[in-house]
């Protein structure tokens, strides 16, 4: 079907050349894409997670000390001040009074991270480190003993110990380069656990599955598949997002879990085009239909010339040599008709192979998609980031 199209487009008038190629594109994109599968199977653990085992945020407020004169700034950050007068006066240094402290190799900072689910006390867990003043680089420096709380003010880990930044600052009086971010670094393995958090899964009657991108068809296949494996009514859909699963038998809840994250499964995903305007970059989903449409779409082709001559004047006279600019500009309007979209069974690759070949240009495509989605002929959502 493409090489008949292509050499229609051939014997057209080159007015309507580009215009034919995104028809012909267009043809093969309402062909449906019938001939491959929508998706491929992949494991439980790719599309779902398990109720319960999650991870949870830690945050604290600590100070990096270390720095080569890059620190907070007293006057421009007082939390910074009143933050190493209480360090110091804890530390058994006592008696200074703000006038006193005039260091700038100090930086307040936020220390975030993630505890994993079911992290042991005394493990280690990697912590992100965020200048929370005006510090202009946090490289060289180390993080003081900071306390790690949860959303319910418990602390949950420790962390301290040299940092590392990845970016990097350099000024001097009247220029100054910036690569990547200075102000923000990282810990491996920069915190220690100090509590767990209780979950006894073995204690548990049924476990749920919560799937990433709800939907009833992937929900229902998920059941059925844990249900041939396991036996039936061991699992069951309770809406688009959740698979309930009775933990019974000769297995424990965390052997249970094992066995049913690596059974595979075949998704399914609604009909989507996503279009990103900004570079012109075009999906297109398996699923997507385009009913039978006519189509006309036309524009005008601007040209615009620029050159210089230049002016002098006669001899022996009196002027100046000055230098003129010529502008030449010519439009050209393009011819349009109408041409019907014609169906087929055709496959992705037949799409792709064909766009590449007759070279559509990404915005005349995308409007064209629009138009056809305005006129309710595109079967899919259209969504445009």
């Amino acid at each position: 079907m493409l090489a008949a199209l292509c050499r229609k487009s051939r014997r057209a008038s080159l007015s309507c050349a580009g215009f034919r190629g995104a028809l012909v594109a267009l043809s093969v994109f309402a062909g449906v894409l019938s001939a491959i599968p929508a998706t491929a199977q992949v494991r439980i653990k790719d599309i779902a997670s398990f109720e319960g085992v999650r991870e949870n945020q830690l945050v604290g407020y600590g100070l990096v000390v270390g720095l080569n004169g890059t620190g907070d700034t007293l006057n421009g950050s007082p939390f910074t001040k009143k933050s190493i007068e209480g360090m110091l006066e804890r530390l058994g240094v006592g008696n200074l009074s703000g006038d006193a402290i005039k260091t700038k190799n100090t930086a307040a900072v936020m220390v975030t991270a993630k505890l994993p689910p079911f992290a042991r006390r005394g493990s280690t867990i990697d912590v992100t480190i965020s200048s929370l003043g005006n510090a202009d680089s946090l490289r060289g420096g180390t993080l003081i003993v900071t306390p790690l709380v949860g959303a319910d003010g418990e602390i949950y880990a420790v962390g301290q110990g040299p940092i590392s930044v990845a970016g990097y600052s350099a000024k001097g009086n009247a220029a100054s380069i910036v690569d990547g971010v200075p102000t923000v670094a990282r810990m491996e393995n920069g915190a220690i656990v100090e509590k767990e958090i209780d979950f006894e899964l073995n204690s548990l009657n049924s476990v749920r599955l919560s799937l990433r991108e709800p939907d009833f068809t992937t929900a229902s296949r998920v059941a059925g598949v844990i249900n041939d494996k396991l036996g039936h009514n061991t699992a069951q859909m309770l809406d688009p997002s959740t698979i309930e699963v009775q933990a019974k038998g000769k297995y424990g809840v965390p052997e249970l879990l094992a066995m049913i994250e690596n059974l595979p499964v075949t998704p399914d995903s609604v009909a989507k085009v996503v279009v990103d305007e900004k570079s012109g970059t075009i999906v297109i989903g398996a699923n997507v239909r385009i009913d039978q449409v006519a189509i006309s779409q036309g524009g005008l082709t601007v040209k615009v010339k620029e050159s210089y001559a230049v002016s002098q004047p006669k001899p022996i006279s009196i002027g100046q040599t000055v230098v003129v600019p010529e502008t030449d500009v010519q439009v050209e309007e393009r011819n349009t008709q109408f041409s019907v979209l014609q169906g087929g069974d055709v496959s992705l690759q037949d799409l792709v192979d064909g766009l590449n070949a007759i070279g559509v240009g990404a915005r005349q495509t995308i409007s064209i998609l629009q138009a056809i989605k305005a006129a309710g002929a595109l079967h899919a959502d259209l969504e445009i980031i």
